[in-house]
């Protein structure tokens, strides 16, 4: 089976359940009314040999990347834009672009974000043309928060 973008079919369920809070929390839509928190969301890579698919739960080290400084579970994204809404759809997108630190990587494909606050639960999977890093740094340059353009869209 191979890698295939798209939302988390769990998440979409869990967004509803409150197990998520994107962007800065306030006190009415934190778990906690008196220190609200927000959640810390992680992105890992994964080979082009993996498959990880909007059926995927929660993060997994099954086909993650390896090598240089890559640590297993990826990086921490900044997670301090609010969700955006308008009458047909709600989106998020993190507030600084997500960077790998200098790292030798081969053959992968597959960036996932996840919810490290909660149990490691599965966001979204994004593909895109496999790449290789020699002794480079991965930038990956988020979109700008708005209907349309955001990473993470559900309407």
């Amino acid at each position: 089976m191979a890698n295939s973008a798209g939302v988390c079919i769990s998440f979409k369920a869990e967004v509803m359940m409150g197990y998520h809070q994107l962007g800065q929390p306030t006190l009415g839509t934190a778990r906690s009314t008196t220190t609200p928190t927000n959640d810390t969301i992680k992105c890992a890579l994964y080979l082009a040999s993996a498959s990880i698919t909007p059926s995927t739960t929660a993060y997994t080290a099954t086909g993650e990347v390896s090598g240089g400084s890559y640590a297993a579970g990826g990086v921490t994204v900044t997670n301090a834009n609010p969700p955006v809404v308008n009458s047909t759809a709600g989106c998020w997108t993190p507030s600084a672009s997500i960077v790998f630190p200098s790292a030798t990587l081969a053959s992968f494909d597959t960036a996932l974000l996840y919810n490290s606050s909660q149990g490691n639960r599965a966001i979204a999977v994004y593909t895109f043309t496999a790449q290789t890093i020699t002794a480079g740094v991965l930038t990956l340059t988020m979109p700008a928060n708005t209907i349309g353009n955001a990473l993470l869209q559900i309407s």
